[in-house]
C-alpha cells in the first residue's frame, strides 16, 4: 500500500476531532472519504500532510513512518495536498502560481520541467487560455483547476483533494469529477474528501465513510453508492 493511516487520534484543543482512524490507498487508486460537515475529513488530510499534529496512531507514506515528518518534507517526498478553499495566490498570474506548485521541488532539466507544466495545461485547456491572467480574476471553477494544477506541478505520488467541488455550479462540478478521473487513469493516485457523493462515489475505486471522527463503512465505492442507506443519507433518495 502507498498510504496508510493507523489508528490515527487528533484534537484540536480538549475537542477530539478523530477517535482511531484507519484507512488505506493502494498505488493506482482512487480513493474517497465521504462524509457531512464537520465528520472529520479535513482533520484527516491536515494529519496525512502533516499539519495538525497526532494524538496517538500512525501515518505510514510509501513504505515509512512519516508521523514525525514535517509537512514540507512530506510535500517533497511526493505528498500533495490541494486544499479545501483552493487557496490560490490572487496578485499571481496562473503561470505564476503553477510555478509555486513545484517550488522545493527538482525536475531533471529545463525541459522536464517544461513538459510538466505543459501536460499540466493540456490537462486543464482553460488554464492554458487565461495563462497571463491573475489568479483572483478566475471564476471558482477556474481557480479549483489551478489548485488542482497546482498540486499536479509538484508531481505527486499521492494527490490529496480536500472538496474540489464546494461552491461549484453542477455543470463545473462534473467538469471537475471527469478532470480527477482522468488524472488518476494516467497513474496519479488519489485520496478524495467529499461530500458530493453521487460524483465521488461514481468514479472512486474504495470508499470510507467517516462520521463524528470515526469511520463507519468501508467498500466498493459501486456498491456504497446502491447502498440504500448511503443513498438515503448523502443523495436524500429514500
Amino acid at each position: 500500500m502507498l498510504l496508510e493511516v493507523r489508528d490515527v487520534v487528533a484534537h484540536y484543543g480538549r475537542i477530539q476531532a478523530l477517535h482511531g482512524v484507519s484507512l488505506v490507498v493502494h498505488e493506482g487508486e482512487l480513493v474517497t472519504l465521504l462524509g457531512s460537515n464537520g465528520a472529520g475529513k479535513t482533520t484527516i488530510m491536515r494529519a496525512i500532510s502533516g499539519l495538525l499534529p497526532l494524538t496517538s496512531g500512525s501515518v505510514w507514506f510509501d513504505g515509512r513512518d512519516v508521523s514525525r515528518v514535517k509537512a514540507h518534507r512530506r510535500v517533497s517526498d511526493g505528498l500533495i495536498q490541494a486544499p479545501e478553499g483552493r487557496g490560490v495566490f490572487p496578485g499571481m498570474t496562473v503561470t505564476e502560481n503553477l510555478e509555486m506548485g513545484c517550488y522545493g521541488r527538482k525536475f531533471e532539466s529545463r525541459a522536464a520541467h517544461r513538459e510538466r507544466q505543459d501536460w499540466v495545461f493540456e490537462t486543464f485547456p482553460r488554464l492554458a487560455e487565461r495563462r497571463n491572467q491573475m489568479g483572483g480574476t478566475l471564476s471558482g471553477g477556474e481557480q479549483q483547476m489551478l489548485a488542482i494544477g497546482r498540486a499536479l506541478m509538484a508531481r505527486p505520488k499521492v494527490l490529496l483533494l480536500d472538496e474540489p467541488s464546494m461552491g461549484l455550479a453542477p455543470m463545473v462540478i462534473s467538469q471537475i469529477f471527469k478532470i480527477i478521473a482522468e488524472i488518476n487513469s494516467t497513474g496519479t493516485t488519489v485520496l478524495l474528501v467529499e461530500q458530493n457523493a453521487q460524483q465521488a462515489l461514481s468514479r472512486s475505486d474504495r470508499a470510507y465513510i467517516l462520521e463524528t471522527g470515526e469511520i463507519t463503512r468501508t467498500g466498493n465505492a459501486r456498491d456504497l453508492l446502491a447502498d440504500d442507506s448511503i443513498r438515503a443519507a448523502y443523495l436524500g433518495v429514500a
